[in-house]
Parts: C-alpha cells; structure tokens; sequence
C-alpha cells in the first residue's frame, strides 16, 4: 500500500480577514436610518412582482432566516419589515480597495479571494512584528477606526485553518487556531463546515456516518483516496489541520466577464441581443485596460425558472477585440434551443487569457 508522508508546515503566520456583511454594512454606515433594521441587498419582490435574489444581508436580517443567494420573495415573506436596497457594487468596490490598502501596510503577501475577504501572510511583515493575533487586531482597528466597518479574523499556520477560524466568530470576532489545537479544533466542527467541502462531498460523507471532523479523522487514507481522488487526499490531511498552499499575492486572472440581472424580464431578441452586446463592451474595455486577450468567449443565459444554460466558442486566436467578442456572443445565443421562459440574468465572459503584449489582427465581424 502506497503511504502519502503527511508533512505539515507550521512556520507561517496566516491571517484570514472577512468583512462582516460587507454591502449591508456600508449602506448601514452610509445612511444611519438604517441602523438597528434588517436591510437586505437585492431587489424589492414588490417592486419587481416577486423576483430578484438577494445579494447579502445583515445580521438583523439573518435572525429571520434571510441569507445570500436565497430569492427576494422568500426573503421578504421571511422577514416583511426588511428594507431592500439594490446596492452600489461601484461603491463597494471602492471601499474594497480601500480596505486592501489597510492590509498592504502590514504585508505584501496579500491574496484576495473576494472584494471582502483576503488571506495575508504576516510571517515576515513591514512592521517587524512577531504576533500575528496583534496585527489582525491592529488590521480591525484601522478599518473601523477609518473606514466605520467591522470585520472577522482568523489566525493559525495555514490558510484553511485561518478561514475557518475567520467564520468561527461573527461579527467582528478574532479566533487563533494553534498548531497544537488544530486537531481537537477539527475534531468538534460539523463536516458542513469544512472550508471547500461541497454538497455532494457532505451527502456521501454522510452517507459512509462521517458528520464530524472526528468522524473524518478516522477514515483511512486510501479509503478517502479511493472514494474522492486528489480532494480525498486533502480531505485527510486537512482533517489533522494539514494544508500548505502559500498565500498568492498575484493571482492569475482566468477570466474576464461581466453579467447583469433584469428586474424585469427579457422576451424579446433583439433587446436580449442589445444586452449581449452592452455586456460585450464592458468586456473588451476591461480587457483592454488589464492588456489580456482571451481565446474562448462564454455567455451565461439565467431564466425566469432560475433554469441557467451557459455556451462558449473557442476562436483560433486570442482576442480583446469587443466586435468579435459580440459576435461570437449573438452567435451562441442564437445556437440556443428556444424557450418561452423570459431571461433574468445574461452574461458575458472571456477566458484562456493571455497578455495581450503581441499584435492582434483587427478583423471585422464580417471576416469571421
């Protein structure tokens, strides 16, 4: 039997910092009324005759069951008093970078997974600090002392410890997760909230009687090998608080796309075509300014049914070209089957990027 060494790096210092209900949070700051209500970022069911899907919520709102991705109508039947506010993801954007600018004064090791959440390796920092647990404190004062918004940390030797110790105490919690009390830690904590642990991983967990990270801790390796492949094989290590992926200050952008939700239904071609395009544009902007060209164009179709179909065109080159990207947009859209559901959702994505450093040829949509 092959036996895989467990090699455990416990020599960094890892933080993980998430913001406490980040667009709700900013809107609270930005507009005081809203203090102490439940405030949901998403559409108003009232105003849209029951769609839209909320976006986040804050604390208040999650007390009556309301939570990210679940629809507006069920958020509100949820919780009627919520006030729903379609969000300014500009503005949150904004505040983001803002926030990103607190953690470059500590580290440059920064690696952000989304606008409100970041891993930051402190091991060797710009302070000269020897306590990760003072610097993810002095990270919470600065953003709330500047910029009036809370935020979660975890600290511990590993990103995926760090991550669940950020989500093991909100809002604004700290929680440390020594090497030594990695695996008691573990050992208590539902298998539903092992970070990267999907649905379908949970339910055949479930299935072999594994609910706990105790559980999961007595599983052989083999048999995890066996039954998940390469996951299974960081599913065992991760379990004994085993895990060393370093922090990735630049990480490789995939992918460039940009996608709109209707508050009122799309039926008609030509204003679905229209969408397709404006999507197209931004786009081709965005790969311009960031110099990539991409060689496969993506659109995402959502419909009224929440149904959601996605096609993609391999091109023979890479291109940043916006009117060879709307074609290739119109095309697939048109290669769809027909359906007599309206379109709530369209988007539009460039992938397999490259730099964008080497000249393009400039073709029409009439050369393709």
């Amino acid at each position: 039997m092959l036996i895989f060494p467990l090699i455990n790096d416990i020599s960094r210092k890892i933080i993980h910092i998430d913001m406490d209900a980040f667009f709700a949070s900013v809107e609270e700051r930005d507009n005081p009324k809203l203090k102490g209500k439940p405030v949901v970022i998403g559409a108003d069911p009232r105003l849209t005759g029951g769609r839209g899907v909320v976006s986040t919520a804050n604390y208040v709102a999650r007390k009556f069951g309301v939570h990210s991705a679940m629809s507006s109508k069920e958020a509100y039947e949820r919780c009627p008093q919520a006030v729903f506010i379609r969000g300014n993801h500009t503005k949150y954007y904004e505040v983001g970078m803002q926030v990103r600018k607190i953690f470059k004064r500590y580290t440059d090791l920064v690696e952000p997974m989304s606008i409100d959440e970041a891993y930051l390796d402190v091991t060797a920092n710009k302070l000269g600090l020897t306590s990760a647990v003072k610097i993810a404190k002095l990270i919470q004062y600065d953003i709330w002392k500047e910029l009036h918004l809370t935020c979660s940390a975890g600290v511990s030797y590993n990103k995926f410890l760090a991550k669940l110790a950020s989500d093991y105490e909100k809002p604004h919690g700290l929680t440390v997760i020594l090497p030594e009390e990695a695996k008691t830690f573990l050992s208590s904590l539902p298998i539903e909230k092992f970070h990267g642990v999907g649905k379908r991983s949970v339910e055949k967990l479930h299935h072999m009687g594994v609910f706990t990270g105790k559980d999961l801790q007595e599983i052989p390796e083999m048999t995890l090998i066996d039954l998940f492949g390469r996951f299974g094989f960081d599913l065992y290590r991760k379990a004994r608080g085993i895990s060393n992926s370093p922090v990735k200050s630049h990480r490789i952008r995939k992918s460039i796309g940009n996608e709109r939700t209707y508050a009122k239904l799309l039926f008609d071609d030509a204003d679905i075509k229209l969408e397709l395009s404006k999507n197209a544009k931004r786009v081709a902007e965005n790969l311009e300014k960031k110099k990539k060209k991409g060689k496969s164009v993506v659109i995402k179709v959502r419909y009224a049914d929440f149904a959601t179909l996605t096609r993609r065109k391999t091109l023979e080159f890479a291109t940043q070209s916006f009117e060879i990207i709307e074609r290739q947009a119109h095309q697939l859209f048109d290669d769809l089957p027909e359906k007599d559901s309206g379109i709530r959702l369209l988007g539009v994505t460039v992938t397999a990027l490259e730099d964008s450093t080497t000249e393009e040829l400039s073709l029409t949509a009439g050369d393709l």
